[in-house]
């Protein structure tokens, strides 16, 4: 295991966009870039382009919904690669049903993606946090966090309740030395998905109207590296052009 004098950056939910941007910005400033997907194979494609900018990263298959497998992956990272500095949660599931067409299941997946990994991550990460009594822990929200849109049901419940978590756990943990933030990223961001599905949406990516996942990376590492006497707790990004 290769490890850094920075600490370690542990991204949950690293996938091809902002989850991976966000691990690629961390280990340039010389963290140890710690991040999962529950299928670790998809995590090659990141893993080596950190490796060629000459970055450490470490990848793991890990299900974020799973207790016994999330104390397992801290418990791993801070034996065998370093102590968790930074510890992010970018898990979305942002699916799209009518209120009559919303099983159950549906509804219960959603919400732990979105709030009982949440939940988990951030319980970790403040057990190893808080006796070193520094650390950071970012979240990531959407517009479904502050209002809930027709047909978004379950998204808009998964996210308000991971806001609400990382609420108690800033007014809980702030005064310990530990900054919690909840990130609002409101509007589309440039990825396949997007490009693929929504090309009208995508087209504006020309004009800045689409939401960068490098750009929102650098806030992730502002809100890091903040000094404690001027901490954010809530920060909304969003294109010059999106209506809010």
């Amino acid at each position: 295991m290769k490890h850094s004098a920075a600490g370690v950056a542990l991204v949950i939910g690293a996938g091809d966009a902002t989850g991976g941007a966000i691990a690629r910005r961390f280990a340039r400033e010389g963290y140890a870039a710690c991040v999962t997907r529950r299928e670790k194979s998809r995590l090659e494609p990141l893993l080596a382009q950190i490796a060629a900018a000459g970055g450490v990263a470490h990848g793991f298959g890990s299900d974020a919904r799973d207790e016994a497998a999330v104390v397992e992956l801290f418990e791993t990272i801070e034996r065998d690669i370093g102590p968790v500095e930074v510890a992010v949660f970018n898990i979305g599931g942002n699916v799209r049903f009518p209120i009559t067409e919303t099983s159950a299941r549906v509804y219960t997946k959603v919400w732990e993606m979105c709030a009982l990994g949440g939940f988990l991550m951030g319980r970790e990460a403040a057990k190893r946090m808080l006796p070193r009594k520094r650390g950071t822990i970012l979240f990531t929200g959407a517009t479904a966090s502050l209002r809930g849109g027709a047909g978004f049901a379950a998204f808009a419940g998964g996210k308000h309740a991971l806001r609400a978590l990382a609420q108690s756990m800033a007014r809980e943990l702030g005064p310990q030395g530990i900054h919690v933030a909840h990130v609002v990223v409101d509007g589309a961001i440039d990825t396949a998905f997007i490009r693929d599905n929504f090309p009208q949406a995508y087209a504006l990516k020309e004009s800045d109207g689409i939401l960068s996942p490098d750009h929102i990376a650098d806030m992730y590492w502002m809100l890091h590296a903040q000094p404690r006497d001027a901490w954010t707790h809530e920060l909304d990004l969003r294109p010059w052009i999106e209506k809010w």
